[in-house]
């Protein structure tokens, strides 16, 4: 299974009014409700793929480092491919990947982007879209499954 992946807002509960804590690896603090959400996602064969506008900010082996930090073991991680053109967003990247690779039908997406209620149904019907202050829940997860 692949899971699209944002940070802010899905992980990381995105707050105006707190500034987040950071590691010593200079990356905030997951919120321990989201890692127990994302934890009873993550199977063997779960392949991360980061969309979060962080992505580029750091390695794979990095990532995977600022993740087993924070209480979430992933073994396969990529990055959403930066785009050519400066007029995409993550919704049309997505798309553009999943076009890519038309076999692949057994993904998820994580995020708080409300532009992505525009993917097209069978796209969106893999969409869970998190509440941006609260990020990832468990509850969330069972609604989806």
């Amino acid at each position: 299974m692949f899971i699209f992946l944002d940070i802010d807002g899905v992980l990381v509960p995105a707050r105006s009014w707190e500034k987040p804590v950071l590691l010593s690896d200079a990356f905030p603090t997951f919120s321990i409700n989201a890692v127990q959400a994302l934890r009873s996602l993550i199977k063997e064969n779960t392949q991360i793929i980061l969309t979060t506008s962080h992505r580029f900010r750091f390695t794979i082996q990095e990532w995977k480092s600022i993740f087993r930090n924070r209480g979430v073991e992933v073994v396969s991680i990529e990055k959403l491919p930066e785009s050519d053109s400066y007029n995409t967003n993550r919704k049309e990247d997505i798309l553009r990947w999943l076009a890519q690779r038309p076999s692949i039908d057994n993904y998820i997406i994580l995020d708080d982007d409300k532009s992505l209620n525009d993917l097209p149904s069978e796209v969106k019907n893999k969409l869970i879209l998190t509440q941006s202050t609260v990020g990832l829940t468990e509850a969330d997860v069972s609604s989806f499954l």
